[in-house]
Formats: C-alpha cells, sequence, structure tokens
C-alpha cells in the first residue's frame, strides 16, 4: 500500500496531465479514441502527445484532448490539430514516434509535418 505522500504525489502529477486535457488554448490537439482508434494505436500516441506538450513546456499555449470516431477509420490513429486562426491539420496513421516529432515542429515551432497528413497519405 502507498503511503498518504506518494499517493498526493501522484495526484498532483495527474492533476498537471488532467490539465492539459481541458480548458481552451490556442492550440488543441484531438486525438480520434473511438473502438477503431483505440485498436490502431490511438492510446500510446494520446499519452505521447499528453507527455511532449508537457515536457516541452506548452501546456500554456496546447491543450491534447480526445474524441469519438473521426470518420476515416482506415487511416487511425488520427490526430487533429485546431489552431485559432488557421485551418485544420488532420495527422493520420500517427505512432509515437511521429506525436514527438508533430509536437516538436507543428505545435512548438509552427510547422505542420506534412508528410503525416491526410493530403500526403
Amino acid at each position: 500500500m502507498k503511503s498518504l505522500q506518494e499517493l498526493a504525489e501522484i495526484r498532483d502529477k495527474m492533476k498537471g496531465k488532467v490539465a492539459l486535457r481541458e480548458g481552451h488554448n490556442d492550440i488543441r490537439i484531438v486525438v480520434g479514441m473511438a473502438t477503431c482508434g483505440i485498436a490502431a494505436g490511438a492510446r500510446p500516441v494520446l499519452s505521447t502527445l499528453v507527455e511532449e506538450v508537457e515536457k516541452q513546456g506548452l501546456g500554456s499555449r496546447a491543450i491534447v484532448s480526445q474524441t469519438g470516431c473521426i470518420g476515416i477509420c482506415r487511416l487511425e490513429p488520427i490526430v487533429e490539430v485546431f489552431e485559432a486562426g488557421k485551418e485544420k491539420v488532420t495527422y493520420v496513421k500517427m505512432t509515437p514516434e511521429k506525436a514527438k516529432q508533430v509536437v516538436k515542429e507543428h505545435i512548438k515551432g509552427g510547422t505542420p509535418v506534412y508528410e503525416y497528413t491526410i493530403g500526403e497519405k
């Protein structure tokens, strides 16, 4: 059994991750988490996005959330990036490695990784 201090540390750590999934920031990263997305590997992609946004210090600019079916199951896992004043970018066939690159180049750097987008597949 964990001590009260250990439980408090876990709670505090998870609060930060939950905060990344709530709010109204400039950038919203949405992962398709319907059955098809989960079966294709969306859960590790979602976890990686949350961890990378936190690690890169982007929590004040970007939130990571999940949604149900996006409608193009054969291209799962799907990640959509919504930025204020810009056109939505849809990433397909995502992996945790691709998610790290998207956070680094698109979310932090401002340049979409077009080779992973729906238009390139």
